[in-house]
């Protein structure tokens, strides 16, 4: 008889997420019409601020609510908190411990379609070669827009999420597509794969970690895809932060650090350049000089490029494909930015980045 796949759902939750969140997710995955014996909730509690109680006997009576509608579910209680990365790290950690093939990562502000686990493990089983998959992802309450279509990396390492807030019925989605990276949001990893090559590199803190991850697969011949006729359900608000910019702007060089070749990176050099003396004069105009110059300062120190560097060299040791092959998995324009920029600047720098791009992936062979 056929053994269904163990699939793993790994919902991290902190501070006051459960209260506004946890009831909603829990119903999408009771719903889930992938068999109950198959599945694991796996709910990381990562730890709340001092000046809060602790939300775990809210996610205790929510859990015993639900209890005989959801498959088996365990509760992680962390003592601090380990980050985004971190805090989704001990969940597949777990999944790997306890044998499980698959692990789905179900963002605190999100929930399940009920038939989206079961649609992404067919797409897993059916293609070896899909090293990562993340379902269509739209916004909630406002389902008819989309939140991620896949996210979109641009060559000089900005990613965002691709074809937010367009409204899904102008698009008509094959079962599967390849992306440029998976949205850490909502994305499902093979746990063998996690095993050989390792989880999220908790050294992002902050953004790109999901980014990274994608792309290490792509380094290793594997595809990124998106699953079009699979839905996730997303109350995304990005807050505007300044603090934000800070970790967006430090990771971008660390994405470009890590996977490009020295003679690619050469060449990003004179638009790095113009790009910087942009931001430095929009930073300035804006009031947010100094978190532009936080991530100069860490640049700086000779530490943090030793300790990417070694990382690089085992990342570079794994490539199976050309820096060509990566571009042609990037995009030429950013379709975030203007709350940081304002219009005009962002349209100038969406100019400049085509005319740049288009060059870079005619010259780029090697």
């Amino acid at each position: 008889m056929f053994n269904k796949p163990k699939v793993a759902i790994v919902y991290l939750v902190w501070s006051d997420e459960p209260q506004k969140y946890l009831q909603l997710a829990l119903r999408g995955v009771a719903e889930q019409t992938y068999s109950k014996e198959n599945l694991e909730l796996l709910i990381v509690y990562n730890s709340h601020k001092k000046e809060e109680p602790s939300a775990a006997p809210f996610i205790r009576r929510c859990v015993d609510l639900y209890a005989n509608v959801l498959p088996h579910t365990t509760i992680l209680e962390q003592e601090e908190n380990l980050g985004f990365a971190g805090g989704n790290n001990v969940g597949m950690q777990w999944a790997i411990e306890n044998k499980f093939d698959y692990v789905f990562l179900n963002n605190a502000d999100g929930f399940l379609h009920s038939d989206a686990i079961e649609k992404l493990v067919s797409v897993m089983e059916a293609d070896k070669s899909v090293g990562q998959i993340q379902p269509l992802i739209l916004l909630y309450p406002e389902q008819d827009l989309i939140n991620s279509a896949g996210n979109a990396w641009h060559y000089l390492g900005m990613g965002y999420c691709n074809l937010e807030r367009k409204p899904v019925a102008e698009y008509k989605f094959p079962a599967t597509q390849e992306i440029d990276y998976a949205s850490g949001a909502a994305t499902m990893f093979r746990t063998d794969l996690l095993t050989r090559y390792g989880a999220w590199k908790e050294e992002f803190f902050l953004y790109h970690e999901d980014t990274e991850y994608s792309l290490r697969l792509r380094f290793l011949g594997y595809k990124i895809v998106m699953a079009g006729n699979a839905i996730f359900y997303h109350q995304y608000d990005f807050e505007r932060s300044i603090t934000k910019l800070y970790w967006m702007e430090r990771n971008r060089h660390v994405l470009k650090l890590l996977f490009y070749k020295w003679p690619t990176l050469f060449l990003l050099l004179p638009l790095e350049v113009v790009y910087n003396f942009g931001l430095l004069i929009t930073a300035l105009r804006g009031g947010w000089i100094k978190e532009i110059l936080k991530v100069y300062t860490y640049w700086a120190n000779p530490l943090n490029w030793i300790k990417w560097l070694k990382y690089r060299n085992e990342i570079q040791k794994t490539r199976k494909i050309t820096d060509g092959e990566l571009l042609e998995h990037t995009v030429l324009t950013v379709d975030s930015g203007e709350e940081f920029v304002g219009r005009p600047m962002h349209r100038l720098a969406n100019t400049i980045f085509t005319i740049y791009g288009s060059l870079l992936k005619i010259l780029v062979k090697w």
